[in-house]
């Protein structure tokens, strides 16, 4: 930590490397959340900048290369060919290759690892502002040439500490990954921005015992709200005339489908009339074999329960608008933005009883343990009634990204 923490900075420097690698892939929430970072400093008057780890080292982009990365996500212009370098690399999915390519083409600057104290020395102005927003790309090497090269301050988001607090639900090395990576962050940041006071707490008790924390900033996330598409693809078997249920989310232990397939299950032997139909909005994961058997296996696949990943921000609104409500039985969330989503759009929500939910949406969702499926039996009977009954809920505010950025940037410029 610096003792500068109240001087104007000379600009901001915002590290987009899991945008693009992540390239060609569904958004996660993290993905989301830089993506607001890059759309809304690319609307402030400040000398910007961004940095991008590479296969071969790393890029940097002034504003302009900023905008036209933030064309390519966004589908307005096309990605280009994959280059010479980005072919030669062995293991690079197709969207990245031609991700990286663009990335050097749009690139003012360019350096090998060896070089990147060097590459920010000569090019960012000293004393900005370094953004770390996907937890990638927090190495020692780049927290150390930031600091040294650009003479930055920095600030890293941290979204969750759920590696560290629930292993068992993350894939092979992570958690072992993540604790080193929180204590780099500990002893390297100027600030730490969190998405709630729940986030904040927990990060505060698992740091404070490595030494002094960095000033938390916790700032609630926005809620961009799409259009909804005219339609959206129904999977095979499909009945538009029944009433659905949605979840949202990858297709992994933290999540608990399978509590949902346990739950369609005692509806279809119950005899439950119109049998509601749960539509699956998410890829499938890790360590969920189990699972992945009953979705390829189970006779309500096709028929009552269906799988249907990759839509589109406004092909999912339009599916969850149509939906008797939201269904987030998650055992654990740093935020939940789809139920939040689901909230603004007037949709019905139901989720296990998590403090993060209680700070975010108060009392809009109806709560409930997954300890016991019963009462969620009995609030999913309630929510097809209320449907028949046409008593649709009705949208709620959410917070926007402008008050969030206002939280942020009030503490941090």
């Amino acid at each position: 930590m610096t003792d500068r923490a109240n001087a104007p900075p000379a600009g901001f420097l915002l590290d987009l490397s899991r945008l693009v690698s992540r390239a060609g892939r569904t958004p996660t929430g993290v993905d989301r959340v830089e993506r607001a970072y890059l759309d809304h400093f690319l609307g402030l008057d400040v000398p910007l900048f961004a940095l991008v780890r590479t296969a071969y080292g790393f890029a940097l982009l002034d504003r302009a290369g900023m905008a036209g990365l933030r064309d390519r996500l966004s589908g307005a212009l096309p990605w280009g060919e994959a280059d010479r370098l980005s072919r030669m690399r062995r293991g690079l999915s197709a969207p990245r290759q031609r991700a990286e390519a663009d990335v050097r083409r749009l690139a003012v600057a360019r350096c090998l690892p060896a070089r990147l104290t060097r590459l920010l020395a000569r090019a960012v102005p000293r004393g900005a502002i370094y953004f770390n927003i996907g937890h990638s790309n927090l190495t020692d090497r780049v927290l150390i040439a930031v600091r040294l090269g650009a003479d930055a301050r920095i600030a890293v988001f941290v979204h969750d500490t759920i590696p560290l607090d629930f292993p068992q639900y993350q894939r092979a090395g992570v958690a072992e990954r993540f604790g080193p990576m929180l204590r780099r962050v500990r002893a390297r940041a100027d600030w730490i921005i969190c998405n709630s006071h729940q986030t904040g707490g927990d990060l505060h008790h698992i740091m404070g015992r490595w030494g002094p924390v960095p000033p938390i900033v916790v700032a609630h996330l926005g809620v961009d709200l799409p259009e909804p598409a005219a339609a959206w693809p129904h999977p095979a078997g499909f009945d538009p005339g029944r009433p659905y249920f949605v979840t949202v989310g990858t297709i992994e232990p933290r999540k608990n489908h399978g509590f949902l397939l346990d739950l369609w299950a005692g509806l279809r032997r119950d005899g439950i009339r119109p049998m509601p139909q749960l539509v699956i909005c998410g890829a499938r994961g890790w360590n969920n074999e189990a699972v992945f058997h009953r979705l390829d296996s189970d006779p309500m696949i096709g028929r009552d329960v269906f799988e249907l990943p990759g839509l589109d921000d406004a092909e999912l609104a339009a599916a969850l608008t149509g939906a008797a409500g939201l269904l987030f039985p998650s055992h654990a969330e740093g935020y939940g933005l789809p139920a939040a989503e689901a909230a603004a759009l007037g949709v019905p929500v139901l989720c296990n009883d998590l403090a993060v939910y209680r700070e975010i949406l108060g009392d809009i969702p109806v709560y409930a343990q997954v300890g016991d499926i019963y009462p969620w039996q009995q609030r999913i009977m309630a929510m097809l009634a209320g449907e028949r009954a046409g008593s649709g809920e009705r949208a709620v505010e959410v917070p926007g990204w402008d008050a969030h950025f206002n939280t942020v940037l009030s503490r941090l410029v």
